[in-house]
Formats: C-alpha cells, structure tokens, sequence
C-alpha cells in the first residue's frame, strides 16, 4: 500500500464506524497562543475537549498536518541523523467527545491493524498504565492479546501520574491513562521491549497510542472523574507506512522515495555530482521540503521572529546541505513540484499555493546563497588548524551579521567532530538582547501618558507592601480599565517596594496578589521620575483601577543585584587607586547575575591591577563595615567629598551613599553592610570603544559558582596532562616547547621533500615557444612548500610558467608561478584562477605568483593537464 492509500483507508474505516472526517486544521494555529505551530491533531480539538466548544460530531477522524521544529516539541537537530525523526508529519487520529470510550477505541485499533492493514498479531505489543486495570482486561480478555505482550508502565518520570503511559494537557485540567501498541520489527533490529532497559533500541516501535481522558485534574491534585470521557488517538502516517511497505526507516518509504530522487535531481542540476542516493543531506532536503511548504501553504514567509523565523531556519538548514552537495545556485523550489505531485489530492490547498510556495523558496534561496559562501569562509577559517570548538563570537556574527544561524553552524561541526561554544554564544546573544530590552522599556515608559499622583518607594527599607492601590492600568501601550488573565501589562501603584531601574541598576521583579488575582512582576520601569510602571502578566483573575494589592519584590533577586550594585562603589574607589584619579564612570549595568561598568582609561588593565583591584574590594567586604545612606543638598554632597559624575543632571537634593571607603551620590539599594557582598571577582576585562575600558564582576553565591567552575576546568586540564595542579603551567611550558621543535623539525622535512620533488619536476617541464611550462603535484606539501619549491623551480627553468597543487583531506591548495621575462603575456593570477574554478575554488595574487584553493580533488589531474593549452593560446 502506498502511503496515500494507506490514509484514504484509516480515514474511510473510521468513517464506517460513524466518525466524520475532518479536514486538517493548519498548522498555524488559528486560536492557541500557547502553541508556535500546530504539533498533535487533537490541537483543533482542545476546547471540545475542554468544553468550550461544541461540534454537530461526536466522533471524528482526521489526518492533521503537524509540525515539531520549535518550541517545546522541537526534532530539527536529529533530523537527517535518524530513521524516524521529522520537522513536518501527518498523524492519523480518531476522536470521541464523550462518545465511545476505551472499549471501542482499543477494537478499533486492533480491527484496523490486523483485519484491514493485515499486520500479524504475534508482531503487536502494547503498554497500558500501571494502574489501569481496565485496559488491561479488554486487551486480554476481549482482544486476546497474551499477557506476555502486555506491558504495565508506573510512575516513571519522577512523580504521581508521570508516566509514559498517563497524558495530561497541562497541571490542571483534562487527563488520564493512554495504550500504545508497539510493532516488532524481529530480531535482527537492535533494542527491547517497552518498559524494558533497551527500550530506546529500533526493534520495538509505537505505532499507535490511545489515550483516554476520564479525569480533570485539579489544583489541589486529586483527580475527579468527568461525566463524560472521551478518547484521543493517534498514529504516525510515516510510522505505520514504514511497517505496511517492510522498510526500517521512514524515509525508506513510497513518499519519500520520491522527494529524495527529486531532491538529487534538484542539487545536481544545480552543480552537485556522484550524489550518495543515501546521503543524510537529501534527507534533510526532503524532510524540509514538506515542513517549508505547507508552512508557507498556511500564510507564513520566511522573517526573523516566530514562526517566520522558524520557517528560514528551516529553510536555510535544506540550503546548507544542498551547498554541502555541490548546489551552487537555487534548487530547493524545484522540489515543490514533486511535493504537490504526491500530496496535493490529500491537502488541495497546497497543490492551490504551489506557484506562491515556489516563488517564496526560490527568493529566500537567492538572499541566501548571496552569504552562503561568505559564511563558509568565515566557518571554514575557524575550523582551519584542526580547532576542535568554534569561538561563541564567530558563532554569533555568523548568525547577527550573515543570518547563518547557529543550528547550521552546529550542524557544520558536528560531521566534522567539532563542537560550537554555545555559552559564548549565548552570551553574545544576551548582550544583544539586553541592548535591545534597553531600548525597548525606552519606547515602552515613553509612549505611556500618565497624569496622576506620584508613587511612593518604600524599598529602600522593605521588600513587600500590604496596601498597593493600582491607579492606571495599560495594555498595549494604551491605559485601560482592567486587565484579564494573560494579559502582559504595566500597572502603576500609589505605593510600593520595586525598585524601578534607574542609574544602572535593574528593576526589579516580584508579584502582586490578592484574594482574586495575581500578577507575575517581570521588571519595573520609571514612567516618569517619580512614577513606576510595573511591568508584567496577569496569571490569575484581572487586574482594575482601584485594587489593592500585596506587592511582594522577588528577595532573592533583589539580593543578588544590591550585592552587585555595592560591590560596583567599592570597585569603583579601588579602579581609581590602582589606575589613576582619571577614572570615571561612563556607564554601568547592575543586575542579579553580575555588575558592568565602563570607565575612562586608555589601556587594557594587566593581570596585576585585575589582581589588586580585587584585593582592595574583597578587603573591604572582610571589614563588614556598615553602609549608610542620607538625603542632603546638593551643596553639602558636595562639600562632604562624594564622587559625582561629570555631566550629569542633579537635583537640589541628592542621596549619598557611604559604604567602606567609597562615597558616591546613588538612588539605588545597597547591602547593610560590606560583608553581605560575600565574595568579588572579576570575569572579564576589555575595551568598548576609543579610552573607554569595560570590567564584569560577580559577586555572592555567583562568585562561588563562577570559581567552582574554574577549578573543574584546572582539574580536568591537571587530569588530562596526567599532572599535578600546581605542576599544569610547568607541563603546559614543556609541550609547547615540544610542538615549536617538531613543528620546525616537520618544516625542515617538508623542505627537504620539497627540494627532491623539484629536482625531478624540471625535467617535466615542457616546451612551448621558448617558455617552460610545468604542472605538478607535490605530495604532502602545504603552502609554504609550495612557495619555496615555485621559487626553486623558476631559478632552474629560468623562463617557466608554473603550476604546483597539493591535496589534503580532499582540499586542494594551488600555486601558479611565472618569469619575470613572462608576465606580459601569462599572469600568474589569471592562471591560477583557471585551474581553480576546475576544481571548485578560485583564487588570485600578483603577475608572477599566485595562489588558490579548491574543494573538489577529483577533477585536479583534468585541470593541471589543462595548463598546457591555456598557455599556448597566450604565448
């Protein structure tokens, strides 16, 4: 049976067992916000089943396109590297609303699979939950399947009802036990049965899962029996087509049989050659073809958030492997036609968009092949030397600057056994996005028109308000007069304990509650100097003018930022000692995780000022002297020696803060003494532009964790080198030694190679009016060899036209070298430049020596036996 057949035949069985077939929902979900694409096919289901909605059916059957390349449910990585794993698949699902319940929905499963789908029933496992005796009983009893092949699956996910076998659609809500049945793809296939230490292997695959709701799960976690319980099913189309046609792997199928044979003809009519019908590359090719294109068919096009965002990683991922193959111009479009040809009768709507997914792909593959190479370069440069992580940095450019996304970048070093630097990366990333929330609060505090009464801050001595009153409420950047559950809003009280952020510190975070509501503070802005907008979502109840709440900051994060914040003063004082009076604040960001702080100073700080700056901080903090804030004027501020800032803007009256030695104006919060700070340290120095240096710092229970982690870094490194801690620097010193003297000992062979290899090309060399003409490969060669050999060989040949290649792991390095008495008519660069574009590179360099490189070693004889022509048509 092919896989369209086999399902018009799930669809019409159902429909003979009175179920109404409906049609697939897109897999944009039109009305879930909680989900980015649609990912089961009880997703058009959900409110039926919770019972806010209502169909004319009780039963239904549907094949729903799914997606699972985002979010929560995410399978892009393993896709291509596996022989089930997809973006895009059709589950196959039949539905009963408070209809027929686990009686019916197990007969009908087995009904289809061994009546009408012929499956042999000593090939069919199934799992039901430990608990669930009555499942258990009708696939004994009523089934006849032998108790042997039925597997009892508890608790095992670390809590009550965390099961592989219990289904809930959240922590409250509707749920309850599900069966899976497993098919046996017979000894030869590693792996055991469900339930069992191997479980993971191949042998034993689910094919179908029922899962029963007959609870609704409460707050409190007792589960209460519905009235009216109702059945979810489903099975993969790509699962059950690879059992029906006896294939292993899914993509073994009639379906994708085809998109793979497309896919080769596609890149190959685009430069690829000698294509592995077997390659993971065309799998991912043909696996993103469907998810691209129904994602497209559905109203989204390829941009840099969501699902938009989702969709061109995708995409670009397919691109990248076509590029891999030898694509060198579009291809990925040519394969919707194919598409269309085996899935447009089932989903009319994508055989009705095929020209506008066509043209979608085609514009987003030429924006993408424009950087493509560039990005390679760039990664190809990294990976060069035999680096074994690629710099968060370079992973992140590549991504920002070249829209290579860091996914094709790991998918780039993970066939070369290479891994990406993914907390750098993610570093990178948080710095941009902390730029851009900067900004973003900005034009949010900004467009916010408020006119009322000042709020009044108590968080400088408590960190929780009884009697916050809500005086404006805004959702959108518009005021309104409530806000419901799932609302994101920023509310402005009369009183409260959040700091809102100001001179560098971050707002903070916390909630807001009372008897009906509850509001999750995510952080807290200045509306207007004296007013503060809280801003974060409505998680319970609404949230009106005129409530009162409990406002409670989050104390832990509060704890860890006013750690920062006051180790910023001290650090401050001490930069000033070790670097000079010309220090001075020119930006600082204080947070939870760690203080940044930028200051006037014209060289990068050497590892000893780093070391004493620290000393002088972490001496304070061991005084445990008691800080000490006063509101004054800002004559006397001044008078009393505190450090203001140069330019900036105070009022008559100013709060100075005096903690240890240091003494600055500050508005934020502080520790109660300098020995709360705990532990200083320094993570980072560098320079953010002309005269301004930048210092990062942790402090607390992060300095902790930031030195723990260096001292398993020196483990290993002592474990490796088979050495001692205080023995590593001293080893580390003796292996570089070693690796300079082999290296110039490596240097000394290849030269020696080199000047053999030359001595037996000239007499290669042939004639061609006058001019010597000599295309070679030097074995083992690198660059420099072939640089010193060129030179050799034109003194020898005196009046020469020269090419010399090298090939290692597959890449080819090329060096054309011409006569001074020569160059007139033959330049080396254009030479050079000819035989690379043969074997898949290109290159360029001065009239008498140049140089290249190719990726392609096999067409490298048929271009060096080309030289001879290309200079006869010259001379």
């Amino acid at each position: 049976m092919k896989a369209s057949d086999i399902r018009h035949t799930f669809l019409k069985f159902f429909e003979s067992k009175g179920h109404t077939i409906v049609s697939s929902s897109p897999v944009i979900p039109g009305d879930d916000p909680t989900l980015l694409f649609t990912n089961a096919g009880m997703n058009q289901f959900k409110d039926v089943f919770l019972g806010f909605d209502k169909r004319a059916y009780t039963r239904a059957t549907t094949s729903q396109k799914c997606i699972r390349a985002g979010g929560k449910h995410n399978d892009l990585d393993n896709v291509g590297y596996t022989a089930r794993h997809h973006t895009f698949f059709e589950m196959l699902g039949n539905f009963s609303f408070g209809d027929y319940f686990k009686h019916d929905a197990i007969q009908y499963a087995w009904e289809l699979l061994t009546v009408h789908f012929k499956l042999p029933t000593e090939k069919l496992w199934v799992t039901v939950y430990a608990e669930d005796d009555e499942a258990y009983e009708i696939w004994n009893k009523v089934v006849g399947v032998p108790a042997e092949r039925i597997v009892r699956i508890g608790d095992n996910k670390g809590g009550r009802y965390m099961s592989d076998n219990f289904w809930m659609m959240g922590d409250t809500g509707p749920c309850g036990p599900c069966t899976e049945i497993f098919f046996d793809h017979g000894e030869g296939i590693p792996g055991g049965p469900p339930g069992s230490p191997d479980e993971d292997g191949d042998r034993y695959i689910e094919i179908w899962n029922n899962v029963f709701m007959q609870f609704n799960r409460t707050e409190d976690g007792v589960m209460h029996r519905l009235p009216k319980p109702s059945v979810d099913t489903g099975m993969g189309l790509e699962r059950i087509t690879a059992v029906l046609q006896h294939v292993h792997g899914n993509y073994e199928i009639d379906l994708f049989v085809a998109l793979l044979a497309a896919a080769k003809s596609a890149v190959e009519a685009s430069g690829g050659q000698d294509i592995d019908p077997a390659s993971p590359s065309l799998k991912v090719i043909a696996d993103h073809i469907r998810a691209c294109s129904f994602t497209i068919t559905d109203g989204v096009i390829p941009g840099n958030e969501g699902r938009g965002y989702v969709l061109r990683r995708i995409a670009r991922r397919a691109i990248r492997h076509g590029y891999k193959l030898g694509a060198r111009k579009p291809f990925f479009h040519l394969i919707v036609a194919e598409l269309v040809t085996q899935m447009g009768e089932a989903y009319p709507e994508l055989r009705a968009a095929q020209a506008r997914v066509t043209e979608v792909l085609k514009q987003e593959e030429e924006r993408f092949f424009l950087t493509i190479q560039h990005g390679m370069e760039i990664l190809e440069g990294a990976l060069a030397g035999g680096a074994k992580t690629v710099d968060g940095e370079t992973a992140f450019k590549l991504h920002d600057t070249y829209g290579f996304p860091v996914d094709l970048t790991a998918d780039v070093c993970r066939e070369r056994g290479v891994t990406v630097d993914q907390a750098g990366f993610e570093s990178a990333m948080n710095r941009q996005r902390e730029q851009a929330r900067a900004a973003g609060k900005f034009k949010m505090a900004a467009g916010l028109e408020y006119s009322g009464t000042p709020t009044t801050f108590h968080g400088y001595e408590h960190l929780v308000c009884e009697t916050a009153k809500v005086v404006a409420v805004y959702v959108d950047g518009s005021p309104v007069a409530s806000a419901d559950a799932g609302d994101d809003a920023v509310i402005v009280l009369d009183h409260t304990p959040f700091y809102a952020e100001s001179g560098g510190q971050a707002g903070d975070s916390g909630e807001l509650r009372n008897a009906s509501s509850r509001v999750l503070v995510e952080d807290t802005i200045k509306i207007q100097a004296d007013v503060f907008g809280h801003h974060g979502r409505v998680v319970e109840g609404s949230v009106k003018v005129g409530d009162v709440y409990t406002a409670r900051v989050d104390a832990e994060r509060r704890s860890r930022t006013v750690r920062n914040h006051s180790a910023t003063h001290l650090m401050h004082k001490a930069l000033r000692e070790v670097l000079g009076a010309h220090v001075q604040q020119k930006g600082s960001l204080v947070n939870a995780e760690r203080t940044r702080f930028d200051f006037a100073h014209n060289a990068p700080m050497s590892d000893d000022e780093v070391r004493r700056v620290e000393a002088i901080v972490n001496a304070e903090i061991l005084a445990n002297a008691a800080a000490a804030a006063q509101v004054m004027a800002l004559d006397d501020a001044q008078k009393s020696g505190a450090m203001m800032l140069f330019g900036e803007k105070y009022g008559e009256t100013v709060r100075v803060l005096t903690i240890g030695s240091s003494k600055e104006l500050c508005g934020g919060t502080h520790v109660g003494r300098t020995g709360d700070i705990g532990l200083f340290k320094i993570v980072a120095e560098s320079g953010v532009a002309a005269g301004i240096r930048r210092v990062e710092a942790v402090t607390g229970d992060n300095a902790l964790a930031y030195l723990q982690g260096l001292e398993r870094t020196v483990n290993d490194v002592a474990s490796a080198l088979k050495a001692a801690v205080p023995e590593v620097p001293a080893r580390i010193a003796g292996l570089q030694d070693q690796i300079r003297a082999l290296e110039k000992e490596l240097g000394a062979l290849k030269g020696k190679l080199a000047s053999s290899q030359g001595d037996g090309l000239v007499a290669q060399a042939i004639d061609i009016k006058g001019l010597k003409v000599l295309a070679a490969t030097l074995e083992g060669a690198d660059a420099a060899t072939l640089r010193a050999t060129m030179d050799q060989l034109k003194n020898k040949l005196k009046s020469a036209a020269i090419v010399l290649a090298a090939v290692d792991g597959g890449k080819v390095q090329l060096a054309a070298g011409v006569t001074a008495d020569a160059t007139a008519k033959v330049k080396a660069g254009e030479l050079v430049n000819f035989v690379a574009q043969q074997v898949g590179g290109k290159g360029g360099g001065k009239p008498d020596l140049a140089m290249a490189g190719g990726t392609d070693a096999s067409k490298l004889d048929g271009a060096l036996a080309s030289v001879q022509g290309w200079v006869a048509e010259r001379v």
